[in-house]
């Protein structure tokens, strides 16, 4: 209770995002979540993999909508979610300093940046196509075209040193090329995707695109890589043994996987990421006459 105002605190409750919508675990489990000194921040909802395999239900009912849209208005809703990122920014300083025990100064740095990476993948909606696609040279009067085309349903483990840059690295270059997402949080550090959601819900992204877990990696990462609906699967977040594990598991329907690096979140982020998870689609048409 404050001493000035007499009032209770009000803390904040945090849910699950699936399908638009924002359930508690179906478990109704919940698991502290303290800062870097150990002090108690909130509890987070415990995932379970009902709730991984109910993400995947959304993301694969979301994925034709979302892929059969224009690339220009998958940028824009990315460059919506920018706008409301910065009207928040005060709230994602705070939530990413508190979970990655930095100073004011240096968890802006971390949020400005993620700000202006949404930007950045916005841009590169309308333009991947240049660089993944070509009109290919054939000894025959034909055309012979290849498009790209987004792989499917991913899941993303996101990255357990960078709560909300790495993040945002991870999520957008998914999403932008028209996959759908599910992600598992950063295990100790989920508040600012949790947080992240909320701008998601009201930022014109359609409910499923990106739905977003909180809980054990490994527990939730283990049905998500087996899940033969799950197209694709990104170990950002995965230490050397369960990636092992993982890869194994996803091998079983052929699952596109982007094995772990340790890169620098704060880096330009190149093309890498935007063309891991798209398929080329290559079309011949005969020439007329």
């Amino acid at each position: 209770m404050s001493e000035l105002t007499g009032r209770l605190a009000v803390f904040k409750t945090y849910k699950l995002y699936v399908g638009g919508k924002f359930p508690r675990s179906e478990s109704g489990r919940v698991y502290e979540v303290t800062d870097s000194k150990g002090t108690w921040l909130a509890n987070a909802p415990l995932a379970s993999r009902k709730d991984a395999r109910d993400a995947v239900v959304a993301a694969r009912k979301a994925f034709g909508g979302w892929s059969g849209a224009t690339a220009y208005n998958r940028g824009q809703i990315l460059y919506r979610v920018a706008e409301m990122l910065e009207g928040r920014r005060d709230q994602f300083v705070a939530e990413v300093a508190a979970a990655e025990g930095l100073s004011k100064a240096k968890a802006a740095a971390q949020v400005d940046a993620a700000i202006d990476r949404w930007v950045w993948y916005a841009g590169w909606s309308d333009k991947v196509a240049q660089i993944a696609g070509a009109a290919n040279p054939v000894a025959g009067p034909y055309f012979n075209l290849s498009a790209p085309e987004p792989t499917g349903v991913v899941a993303v483990l996101a990255p357990q040193d960078s709560s909300f840059l790495g993040l945002v690295s991870v999520i957008a270059p998914a999403i932008v090329t028209g996959n759908t997402v599910v992600v598992v949080a950063a295990e100790d550090a989920p508040l600012p995707a949790l947080s992240l959601a909320e701008v998601l819900a009201t930022s014109d992204l359609p409910g499923g695109v990106v739905n977003l877990l909180s809980g054990r990696t490994a527990e939730l990462a283990a049905p998500l890589a087996a899940h033969q609906d799950v197209n694709a699967i990104d170990l950002a977040g995965a230490d050397a043994d369960l990636a092992k594990d993982l890869e194994i598991a996803a091998a079983d329907n052929l699952k596109r996987v982007l094995r772990p690096t340790p890169p620098n979140w704060s880096a330009d982020p190149g093309t890498g990421r935007l063309l891991t998870f798209l398929e080329t689609k290559t079309v011949w048409h005969p020439k007329g006459t």
